[in-house]
This record gives structure tokens, C-alpha cells and sequence, in this order.
């Protein structure tokens, strides 16, 4: 005779034991995850401007001075260094005869760049214009024209130039872009913009009234990497970083501004090639020592 084992199933206590410890399991790891991501996009973006600050100093040693923050035709930055970031192709595609808004150069002026572009920042371009998350400092002051950092309106500095060392002082600093909207709803995405005579005399709380009623709103930083405008390559140290005021656009030829984030800091590129992640401690005082190329300042950590 033989005799055959029972063979015993598992149990619906047993199965939900099983289940409530994958889901601690997962609930321990998501975080870990999500930080090591985190870690990971930061390191990019640093990588992104570490690229930038070398095509800024490979165009020096070429042409004995950086390049202009925008050249008379209104060309950005950016669109300069396109070789020294293996862009030749695109570089070449530019009619630079013709401003950067020409129809002659609508095509061009929505290529994607990854190099302009942060992984930090997870809204999508909300224009067909190629986007860029890094923007380059012109100075302390409102106006884009004869500041005093490295990359302004027309600007010709050179290493030589800057006297309060090129290690305190801001070459570029990531932000986040607009997201296209037309309400005062966060000024970490919308700006207020006026006109140009608006720059005049402007003071620190220009803007306030605007965005309180709900006027004049824009949400365009950032959106064109080809133009040399404020808000779209350049930007002043005017503003604490995540100032509640919200940044205000000139007619593009100057403003308010301040870095943008929606973490508990940014990454700052230097004129020695370096990228620092400044916290949303920093002091204003601290961003527009930063920002100037010989201000004689001291500069204190915080």
C-alpha cells in the first residue's frame, strides 16, 4: 500500500504576510531610488556646465576674449560657442547676417542642444524655440548694457579682466525655464515683462504691483538659447535666488532677476571652470560679490 502526502497550499494569511513585506520592502527602497536619480540628474547638469565654462575658455584662448553675453545682432552666448561644443553643424546652419528672430533662421532656432538643457528641470519647452536651463551672468546690475561681470550687451572681457579672481566670480547659473503661462501663478515660472523704458530707474520692487494684479504676465525664460535677450541666455544678479518678488523683463534689454529652483539650491558654473551648488541660504549680498568681475569685494562663504 502506498500513501500519498497531503500537499498544503498557502494561505491567505501567508500571502498577505508575503505582500505587506514586498510593500515595506518598496516602500524603504522608492526613496533611496528617488535620491540616487536625484543625485544623478544634479551630476549631469554640473557635467552640462563644466562644458560650457571650457567652450567660454577654449573661445578665449582663440579669439583673446570671451564672447559677448549678445553681440550687436542679438546673438547669445550660446549660439557663439556652438563649435567649442561639437555644434559645428549647427553653427553653420545660422544666417548670423540676419537677426536671430529672421524667418531665415526659424529652423535652426528650434534645435534641441542637450548640453543647454537640465535633467533637473521636468517641465517641457512650451515654444518651438530650443530651450536652455543655463543662463549667463551679466553682472550685478539691471541693465544688460556696460555691466560690470563677464558676459554682457556687446561685451569684450578677457581672463585679465576679471581682478576679484576667477574663482569668485559667476559665469553662468542654472534656473528653471517658464512653462508658458499667462496667470501670476508662481514666480519660479512667471515673470512680469515690460517695455524697455521701464528699465530706467528701476528698483528692486519693480514688478511687485504688476504681479499682484495680475498684469503683464509672461513665462518665457529660458525659451530661446539662440537669443541674446535677458531672461532667455543672460541674467543679473538683481535677485536672491527664489526671491518672492518675481522677475521682471525689460524689453529684454535688462530687468530684475534672480536664479530659480525648485530645490534647496543650484548649481553656479565659474570663471575657473568650476561648478559650486549654492544653497537657498545665500546670501543676496553673496550673489552680487559673485557676479562681479572686479567689485574689490570679499567674499564670505555662508
Amino acid at each position: 500500500m502506498t500513501h500519498s502526502r497531503l500537499r498544503r497550499g498557502v494561505t491567505l494569511f501567508q500571502l498577505l504576510v508575503v505582500i505587506a513585506i514586498l510593500a515595506l520592502l518598496l516602500a524603504l527602497l522608492l526613496p533611496a531610488t528617488v535620491q540616487i536619480r536625484m543625485a544623478a540628474a544634479r551630476q549631469q547638469s554640473q557635467n552640462n556646465i563644466k562644458q560650457l565654462a571650457l567652450a567660454l575658455h577654449n573661445y578665449e584662448s582663440a579669439y583673446a576674449a570671451f564672447p559677448p553675453g549678445a553681440n550687436k545682432e542679438g546673438y547669445s552666448t550660446h549660439a557663439l560657442i556652438l563649435p567649442f561644443i561639437e555644434q559645428e553643424n549647427v553653427f553653420r546652419l545660422i544666417d548670423f547676417k540676419k537677426p536671430p528672430t529672421d524667418k531665415a533662421n526659424a529652423e535652426i532656432r528650434k534645435t534641441r542642444i542637450k548640453v543647454f538643457v537640465s535633467p533637473l528641470d521636468n517641465v517641457m519647452a512650451m515654444t518651438e524655440t530650443g530651450p536652455t536651463n543655463y543662463l549667463f551672468c551679466a553682472g550685478s546690475m539691471p541693465a544688460l548694457a556696460n555691466n560690470d561681470g563677464i558676459l554682457f550687451a556687446e561685451s569684450k572681457m578677457r581672463i585679465a579682466d576679471i581682478t576679484d579672481g576667477t574663482s569668485n566670480t559667476i559665469l553662468a547659473g542654472e534656473t528653471l525655464r517658464g512653462d508658458g503661462g499667462v496667470k501670476a501663478t508662481t514666480v519660479a515660472r512667471q515673470h512680469v515683462a515690460l517695455k524697455a523704458d521701464a528699465l530706467k530707474g528701476i528698483k528692486p520692487e519693480a514688478g511687485v504691483a504688476d504681479w499682484k494684479d495680475d498684469k503683464n504676465i509672461a513665462a518665457d525664460r529660458g525659451a530661446a538659447w539662440m537669443d541674446g535677450k535677458f531672461l532667455q541666455a543672460l541674467f543679473t544678479a538683481t535677485r536672491a535666488m527664489n526671491d518672492e518678488k518675481p522677475d521682471v523683463d525689460c524689453g529684454g534689454v535688462g530687468g530684475m532677476s534672480g536664479l530659480r529652483t525648485a530645490i534647496n539650491g543650484t548649481n553656479v558654473g565659474l570663471c575657473d571652470g568650476s561648478v559650486r551648488f549654492f544653497s537657498t541660504e545665500t546670501k543676496f549680498k553673496t550673489w552680487q560679490a559673485l557676479a562681479t568681475r572686479n567689485g574689490g569685494e570679499v567674499v564670505m562663504p555662508d
